[in-house]
């Protein structure tokens, strides 16, 4: 059999190898031996609709025969301005124009340079720094990974990386102030506020944080109220509030953005992942309409744009992803299916002494794997638990997003559980019954195999 570790794709993990995929269908991967995998990950949240949609391949080969492409700064295409009035449609109050990107990484540096910019319009030229959350991930770019706090992600590009200032993250279940939920007077939102003031608030420029987390510790958000503080601290020092919705948003949470579900409006959402459902790259900051009106005041137009930014082809699938879901009752879906997940989860590992938590919201859930339930310890980072545990799975047939070093950088083991939206009660189960088989296997009795 040949290995492809030697073939002439950079494989990202150079160490192990993959498996070779060779169809898709609904909510599974086919691999060439005929092999399934049911992919409770959607790749990375990507995949909203499962595999293998005839609807969504007629788009594209529709678009690529009509018009395939116009370079943005000159033209507009009618699938661009479609989809962005559909998105606005559904977006949080206040957040009327949007601004297309290629992907997530692309959409976190055009809304920092937007917020800069904005800023300098508004005579607020000192404005510069962003905050963001330690542990947290918003982009493989240099300046996009520079506003993430995932140490593990970070640490061969520190010395090229502009630093950023951090605050505390939101975890109720390893609270870094050491607080129980009814103790809790929200000291993790009070944290933005404190840092302001050791920054200078005249030099802070805007606040990124995603309402779900995503990969860097899947399924973790704070109560709501955390984002009603948040807000107001944001608006009494002249801070732009961007909510990173790479993963939880365009339905994912059960609503189209999961900052609906806290009753706040955020100044701009960066997105991309589920947009078009993983059938072309796409990703897109929605914004407040005022910025445009703070650019024009000063005849400035945004000093920003990348080539492939809101193509007709991506932009007709992320229309016709929205009809889908819509007309499917697909959001309806994915609120019984994530409460059903989150059930079946808790129900099967209430027990387990290396199940820590399970948390999420929706289809973005998320599951803590610790050396001991009772204090929390996790598993040192060189027994590898997160890897083991994700291959294991395979072997069940199961593909689930692995991750860790959400502790303190290096330790910490969980995975993330992202389905598709059509996902039904038997997958769920299979998802179950799976991840149960596969701890057996790598944590017989909690001690690793």
């Amino acid at each position: 059999m040949r290995s492809y570790l030697d073939s002439a794709v950079f494989l990202r993990d150079l160490g192990r190898e993959p498996i070779l995929i060779d169809r898709a269908e609904g909510v599974y991967l086919f691999d060439r031996s005929g092999k399934r995998y049911l992919d409770a990950a959607s790749g990375a949240a990507v995949t909203s609709l499962g595999h293998g949609n005839l609807e969504l391949a007629e788009v594209l080969f529709e678009q690529a025969r009509r018009l395939n492409y116009a370079h943005p700064s000159k033209f507009v295409t009618s699938e661009v301005v479609e989809l962005a009035e559909k998105m606005v449609a559904r977006a949080p109050k206040g957040l009327t124009r949007v601004l297309f990107t290629s992907g997530g990484s692309e959409a976190t540096e055009a809304a920092v340079k937007l917020a800069r910019q904005v800023h300098v319009a508004r005579g607020e030229t000192s404005k510069n720094k962003v905050i963001t959350r330690r542990s947290s991930y918003h982009g493989a770019t240099l300046g996009a990974l520079a506003l993430s706090g995932q140490m593990g992600r970070r640490q061969p590009f520190v010395p090229m990386l502009m630093p950023q200032p951090m605050i505390a993250p939101t975890s109720c279940y390893r609270c870094p102030f050491g607080k129980e939920p009814r103790s809790c007077a929200l000291e993790c939102a009070e944290d933005l506020e404190t840092t302001l003031m050791s920054e200078g608030p005249e030099n802070v420029a805007a606040f990124i944080a995603e309402p779900i987390v995503g990969s860097s510790s899947p399924g973790r958000h704070p109560p709501d109220e955390y984002w009603r503080r948040i807000r107001e601290i944001c608006d009494r020092y002249r801070i732009l509030l961007i909510a990173d919705e790479v993963m939880s948003g365009n339905g994912r949470s059960g609503k189209w953005w999961a900052m609906q579900h806290t009753g706040v409006s955020p100044d701009m959402i960066t997105t991309a992942k589920g947009i078009v459902a993983g059938y072309t790259p796409l990703g897109a900051v929605l914004v407040k309409g005022e910025f445009v009106e703070d650019l024009r005041k000063t005849d400035e137009s945004f000093r920003h744009g990348h080539t492939y930014s809101g193509n007709p082809l991506s932009c007709a699938v992320g229309s016709r992803v929205i009809d889908i879901i819509e007309r499917e009752g697909l959001l309806d879906n994915v609120c019984r299916m994530g409460e059903l997940l989150l059930r079946r989860l808790r129900e099967t590992f209430c027990d387990h002494p290396n199940v820590g938590v399970i948390r999420g919201r929706g289809l973005l859930l998320g599951v803590e794997l610790v050396a001991d339930r009772a204090s929390k310890q996790p598993f040192p980072a060189k027994l590898d638990i997160r890897s083991r545990f994700s291959h294991a799975c395979l072997d069940q047939g199961l593909y689930l997003y692995q991750g860790g070093g959400h502790i303190d950088g290096t330790n910490g083991d969980h995975a993330m559980l992202a389905p598709p939206f059509i996902i039904d009660e038997t997958s769920v189960e299979e998802i179950v019954v799976a991840m149960q088989i596969a701890l057996g296997e790598i944590l017989p009795g909690g001690v690793p195999a």
